[in-house]
């Protein structure tokens, strides 16, 4: 799939745009996309460059105590 995480998958969900979601007015489609970053990755000991969101990013480079 286009556009998600190498890791858990997160991929752009759907919605409305909040300022056109008046009384009268028709609420607008618009695509939420997730924060994904380029990361060097160990996939079976070589090194792959994939897109992950931040929130997995931040739990990779998390030290254990």
């Amino acid at each position: 799939m286009a556009r998600s995480c190498a890791i858990c998958g997160k991929a752009s969900m759907g919605g409305f745009n909040p300022q056109s979601s008046g009384m009268n007015r028709v609420r607008a489609h618009r695509r939420y996309q997730p924060n994904l970053q380029p990361l060097v990755i160990d996939r079976g000991g070589t090194p792959v460059k994939e897109l992950v969101c931040t929130r997995c990013r931040r739990t990779l480079t998390k030290t254990a105590r």
